[in-house]
């Protein structure tokens, strides 16, 4: 089992850093899966987490000027190590002006992921400084909890605003409820919504729009959304801090958002910052 690799490209570093940012704010620990052509970063559904999920996919070729990784075995060529999200992170804000940065699988008593920054100084020399984060290895058997999640049929899809508007908007609501009502339907409407006993306070989103039915992330059934009127709402109530946790983790606007609502049961987030893949679940509180 081996794993390294080398970013060299100041552009790549920044936007490897900025993702690794949003994965530590988003979870604690995480698992990464190392594959020939893509890395995740996983967060599995379990009751610790609150039920909250995550996948994040990066395409290693466009981040990476060397790869190379060999996994448990040629039929089963992958790696899973588990992390501090927050280890990843700290060590690579550290990477800023590099020259460039390496990133390989070590054992130094225990498993490490090793990360060798080049940085150059004023007078153009240059200093390597390492990280040692240590990770724990996943053995196979437990491989199968940490597969894509998969999607269930959303009774609306949607395209999201701006995250910043939705943050500032949530980052009030917190202050009066725990549970935030997510609604949204086909007419491109979505409305953030408090209820207590004392106040009902709404946002409203409109002309939003909503993704055509032949995008590859929609999964709502045909029949749902023949039979379903326009205005028609469909409605998640979630942990408010949950949400704004996910918001908070997005430190620039996205490339393109959707927010999946599957009515009472979970809302599905899938976001793209350029060619970097976001998926977070957010189930709904019983």
């Amino acid at each position: 089992m081996k794993f390294r690799a080398k970013i060299a490209d100041a552009a790549c570093l920044n936007h490897f850093t900025r993702v690794s940012c949003m994965v530590a704010k988003l979870a604690r620990t995480c698992s990464l899966r190392i594959r020939p052509h893509t890395l995740n970063f996983i967060l599995a559904d379990s009751a610790a987490g609150g039920g909250v999920s995550m996948w994040c996919e990066l395409p290693q070729e466009n981040f990476f000027s060397e790869f190379q990784m060999e996994g448990v075995s040629e039929e089963n060529n992958e790696i899973y190590v588990e992390l501090t999200a927050e280890n990843l992170s700290r060590a690579l804000k550290t990477a800023q002006n590099a020259r460039a940065l390496k990133v390989k699988l070590t054992n130094k008593h225990f498993p490490c992921l090793t990360v060798s920054i080049e940085l150059v100084s004023v007078s153009s020399s240059s200093r390597m400084v390492t990280h040692d984060i240590p990770v724990k290895v996943i053995p196979r058997k437990l491989w199968k909890n940490l597969q894509e999640p998969t999607v269930p049929d959303s009774d609306v899809s949607i395209y999201l605003p701006v995250l910043k508007t939705m943050k500032s908007v949530v980052e009030k609501m917190k202050n009066i409820s725990n549970q935030l009502i997510i609604e949204a339907n086909l007419n491109g409407d979505l409305n953030l919504k408090i209820e207590t006993e004392l106040v009902c306070v709404t946002t409203h989103f409109k002309d939003l729009g909503n993704p055509p039915s032949d995008v590859p992330v929609i999964l709502a059934s045909e029949n749902e959304s023949e039979d379903r009127s326009p205005e028609q709402m469909a409605e998640v109530q979630v942990d408010i801090r949950k949400f704004l946790q996910f918001l908070a983790g997005q430190q620039v606007n996205p490339t393109r958002g959707i927010c999946n609502v599957v009515s009472h049961k979970m809302v599905h987030f899938d976001l793209l910052h350029e060619d970097v893949s976001l998926q977070y679940f957010i189930p709904a509180m019983s």
